[in-house]
């Protein structure tokens, strides 16, 4: 399909899922707003290289996804707003009584409260432009649990719900809401967790990237950057119209257990 003449805002996205997602909406042929926290001449040289590779426009622009300001600064600046992929996120583990009170503010700031600020300005230009997709990238964490995740896990369930509710708010609009929920991706961060990670449990890197990394991941294998991405294309598509509200578990059939 073509997302020609759209334009998506994708945050925390100048690595992992994020970048996966901008690559794909930009070879749909979308213009692309990626973001991150930082303002480095390599964020702005990562734009230019996308929109080189798809022939598309992108830009690059800084927000601080924990500030609710910097939020929707970020989607007042990209001008436009057709398709909004909430991706921003930090982890922390701890056990609940050993959780540092900063780290939990922070999570809930740029995994939940981030999605609901750039939505808030979102929707009024995509009712404008009649027409709008609104992506949530949530986590198999979103549907389940597991301990000593306590903020990240509360801040995806919040995002399922928000989720829910701006299907519902959008429900007699040309416009759609779903979060995506990721088990397990091969991200750079992921794989340069694997050899330190094989080295604490004196395993090799397959077995601890069998056993104790995609130990709740029944296929064993990672899901990838550019099938989060595909799946996020597919969400905007004609095909997708009447899903909304609800989510995609592309987990290798975690949430299936």
């Amino acid at each position: 399909m073509s997302l020609k003449g759209k334009t998506a805002v994708i945050t925390g996205s100048n690595s992992g899922i994020g970048l996966g997602v901008a690559h794909e909406l930009a070879r749909a042929g979308a213009d692309v707003v990626i973001n991150s926290f930082t303002d480095r001449d390599e964020d702005h040289a990562l734009a230019a290289e996308i929109a080189k590779e798809h022939g598309v426009t992108v830009r690059y622009i800084q927000a601080d996804m924990s500030k609710p300001d910097q939020c929707r600064a970020l989607i007042e600046q990209a001008g436009a707003c057709d398709i909004l992929v909430n991706n921003a996120g930090i982890q922390h583990v701890a056990p609940i009584d050993e959780f540092p009170t900063e780290k939990w503010d922070a999570i809930i700031a740029i995994n939940l409260s981030s999605a609901f600020h750039t939505t808030a300005v979102a929707l009024p230009m995509m009712r404008k432009a009649g027409w709008g997709r609104v992506i949530n990238i949530a986590s198999a964490h979103g549907l389940t649990a597991s301990p000593f995740k306590s903020a990240y896990i509360a801040a995806k369930h919040g995002v399922v719900g928000l989720s829910k509710t701006t299907a519902l708010e959008t429900a007699r609009e040309p416009i759609t809401c779903n979060a995506i929920c990721p088990g397990y991706v091969l991200t750079p961060l992921v794989e340069a967790q694997i050899p330190d990670t094989a080295k604490k449990y004196d395993m090799t890197e397959e077995e601890v990237t069998q056993k104790v990394i995609l130990e709740r991941q029944p296929s064993k294998e990672f899901a990838t950057v550019e099938q989060i991405g595909g799946t996020a294309v597919f969400l905007c598509s004609d095909a997708a119209a009447q899903i909304t509200g609800t989510t995609i578990s592309v987990d290798g059939g975690w949430t299936a257990l």
